[in-house]
């Protein structure tokens, strides 16, 4: 079973930096696909971004260039590096992963992720 526990949501001021960690626990870390969605109020979760098994990365084309998501396999810990930050981007950010997912078509499909953090708050003032 796996355990997904997001932290470092806050505030932050437009075109600041911030760095959200999500701890995996309850699985081994790598090889599939693991993943940052967000949901901004009065709207849709959506994918931010995610870490394929063959360790490529896709981005939302809202967040290219300016987010990086990278993985430590030694902390078992997914980052979510957001630089430039935008009023926009204020949201509840979620880590998402399933292990059986190695790759998919479309890896911001939010029904093939079976495991899901509770989510944390990162709010960007203008």
């Amino acid at each position: 079973q796996v355990q997904l526990m997001e932290s470092g949501g806050g505030s932050v001021q437009s075109g600041g930096s911030h760095i959200l960690a999500c701890e995996v626990s309850g699985y081994t870390v790598g090889g599939y696909c693991l993943g940052w969605f967000r949901q901004a109020p009065e709207k849709e979760r959506e994918g931010v971004a995610v870490l394929d098994g063959n360790s490529m990365t896709h981005y939302a084309d809202s967040v290219k260039g300016r987010f990086t998501i990278s993985l430590d396999k030694a902390k078992k810990t997914l980052y979510l590096r957001m630089n430039s930050l935008k009023p926009e981007d204020t949201a509840v950010y979620y880590c998402a992963a399933d292990p059986g997912k190695y790759w998919l078509l479309r890896p911001f499909t939010q029904s093939e992720y079976n495991y899901w953090g509770k989510g944390t708050q990162v709010t960007v003032s203008s």
